[in-house]
């Protein structure tokens, strides 16, 4: 088949207009209309139906596209590897990332790794920290750094809810310490530790319920004796504190790292929980069931030795 025909077809199938595609590609409106009638003939059925001045998917489109998009996502991958083959240092790192890693450890790994590596580039996607939500940005990234472990499918609702998902590698990287956000008038902001119990009677501020910091905070006040009041809560942590900063709750986030703007001084302070287990696990995740590209399993290697050597950055004091 051909695979501009193909493309095209999942341009058109993803909204892309005939008009759009002629004009970007080098090929007239006519002859990406010829191009997709002849692809028709080859399946057997037609692919596209006219709704207006709209083409949408038929049925036998829709059942086609998911293999369309498979497929040409292989071919690229086959592409890219080759390419690599020839250069091993050039190429893309897809990696998808938590949010509250974007201020230290991703910029961390990413400038040393280019320090090395100057030509692979990296096309970076933020996801939340959601227990449930699928690992790898949907399979969309090679690689994924955050602080949710993927379940695995077949186990949701066992005695083991959290047995690790048999479809992806998962790698300990860290352990982040967790710290009480308080605003810098709160009673307890002169001390150095605190104890979770200490602010049992105060509102907090915190992410949604589906987060597992959010799941890790409840746990931590339930090990305490309580049950936090949880007056706002967000999507991110800068909204978190945010709120703290407006001193309207206290927040456990995790302990600033050195050279972050959440290290500076601000109206915001970061006291250290001496209750046990006030950590959260970082993991890097990537494909059971497909092969990194060179340039992916470069920066995994390199992630994995910067790990191992203690050389991420540290925690502020």
């Amino acid at each position: 088949m051909d695979t501009d025909a193909l493309r095209w077809l999942q341009q058109v199938a993803d909204g892309t207009t005939l008009t759009e595609v002629s004009e970007v590609e080098p090929v007239t409106q006519s002859g990406v209309s010829r191009a997709l009638a002849r692809l028709e003939e080859q399946i057997g059925t037609p692919l596209l139906r006219r709704s207006g001045r709209t083409l949408r998917m038929t049925h036998a489109g829709a059942v086609f596209k998911p293999h369309l998009d498979a497929m040409l996502h292989q071919l690229d991958d086959g592409i890219a590897a080759v390419s690599q083959l020839i250069d091993p240092d050039t190429g893309t790192v897809t990696l998808a990332f938590q949010q509250s890693l974007g201020t230290w450890l991703v910029p961390d790994l990413a400038r040393s790794f280019r320090a090395a590596h100057p030509l692979v580039g990296f096309q970076l996607t933020q996801v939340r920290d959601e227990l449930r939500s699928a690992p790898l940005d949907g399979g969309n990234a090679d690689l994924e750094l955050g602080t949710r472990r993927p379940e695995n499918p077949e186990r949701r609702g066992s005695t083991s809810p959290h047995e690790p998902d048999a479809a992806v590698h998962t790698r300990l990287i860290a352990i982040e310490p967790l710290r009480l956000a308080l605003p810098r008038e709160h009673r307890l902001a002169g001390q150095p530790l605190v104890r979770l119990a200490d602010v049992a009677a105060d509102p907090f501020i915190g992410l949604r319920p589906a987060s597992a910091l959010r799941q890790r905070t409840d746990d931590l006040c339930d090990q305490a004796g309580f049950r936090p009041t949880v007056i706002f809560e967000g999507d991110d942590l800068s909204n978190v504190r945010g709120f703290v900063a407006a001193g309207l709750g206290v927040a456990v986030v995790p302990a600033p790292r050195a050279g972050s703007p959440e290290s500076a001084a601000g109206p915001v302070v970061y006291r250290e929980i001496i209750d046990a287990g006030a950590v959260r696990e970082i993991y890097l995740i990537w494909s059971a069931e497909r092969r990194l590209l060179p340039a992916a399993d470069l920066f995994r290697r390199h992630v994995l030795r910067r790990a191992a050597g203690g050389r991420l950055p540290a925690v502020s004091q």
